[in-house]
């Protein structure tokens, strides 16, 4: 996982124009437009040509391996708006978190898991029409939302406040109860696949988190050496932050944001404009 990661860091470094900027924004208004004209199209005739289809895709309509990214779940007007509006949401922080390149890269292996599951299921079972969707990879996208900020509170149907964290339970409940009800059994690696995405990307922190351990204050011991070493170059450096590739410190630049990297060997900080954008020290 750790290899994964720091291979993922040095593309997305070096090919910083990489991926589609807002791609949560296109695949929102994708799934509003493919909603209104299906509203519009009584027959299904137009929905029929964007469904997955292993059979129809094997005879040359590879738009299929696309076009399902567009096809919204179809239910209340209510509840699908405020699912693309908070698909949106989430997918839009991620891209400012991570950068675009990172952030695409996660949605196209999340294409391509489901893609591959789905042609997989289709052959196995004989179903030329599989119930594929980008539900699974979305919900999945949120998982990695509630990893990077667990504590971030939202008000459920705009009343209710709740922490993300809460929500990813709710999240995993799903898809347990998914996995356990789907049938017939080879549907079970729809979502299983989607989670795959989520661990790749996270496999390594996840693994990190439990072999660090926490203190009773609640902070891993990496996070507590962070601390101390910011404290130290406060009071020998005159400045509590300074950026590993720019040289920015705190002191400078009192209204920048800096974080230290869990990835680099040893306590290196970087300003907002490189944690993202690094090559990790090793």
């Amino acid at each position: 996982m750790n290899l994964f990661s720091r291979a993922l860091d040095r593309f997305c470094y070096k090919h910083p124009r990489f991926g589609i900027p807002n791609l949560m924004r296109w695949v929102v208004i994708g799934n509003i437009v493919v909603y209104l004209l299906a509203m519009m199209d009584r027959s299904g005739t137009f929905l029929g040509l964007l469904y997955f289809s292993p059979s129809l895709i094997l005879r040359g309509q590879i738009w299929r391996l696309v076009t399902f990214l567009f096809v919204p779940i179809f239910g209340n007007l209510f509840f699908t708006a405020i699912s693309l509006y908070f698909y949106y949401f989430i997918g839009a922080t991620l891209e400012r978190e991570w950068g675009t390149a990172k952030f695409t890269l996660f949605y196209l292996f999340g294409i391509g898991f489901n893609v591959a599951a789905g042609l997989l299921s289709g052959f196995l079972t004989g179903n030329s029409m599989v119930g594929l969707s980008a539900q699974y990879l979305n919900l999945s996208m949120f998982f990695a939302f509630a990893s990077l900020f667990p504590n971030m509170q939202v008000l459920l149907f705009f009343i209710l406040p709740i922490k993300i964290k809460w929500l990813a339970w709710v999240d995993a409940l799903y898809f347990a109860l998914q996995i356990i009800m789907i049938s017939p059994a080879i549907y079970k690696i729809l979502p299983v696949i989607a989670l795959l995405n989520y661990f790749l990307f996270f496999g390594g922190e996840i693994l990190g988190f439990f072999r660090s351990g926490r203190n009773r204050y609640g902070y891993s011991r990496k996070s507590v050496r962070f601390r101390s070493a910011a404290k130290a170059a406060k009071e020998n450096k005159g400045y509590l932050h300074k950026c590993a590739v720019c040289g920015k410190t705190d002191t400078e630049y009192p209204d920048m944001e800096f974080r230290y990297c869990s990835k680099c060997n040893g306590y290196y900080c970087y300003c907002k404009d490189h944690i993202n954008n690094h090559v990790h020290i090793q």
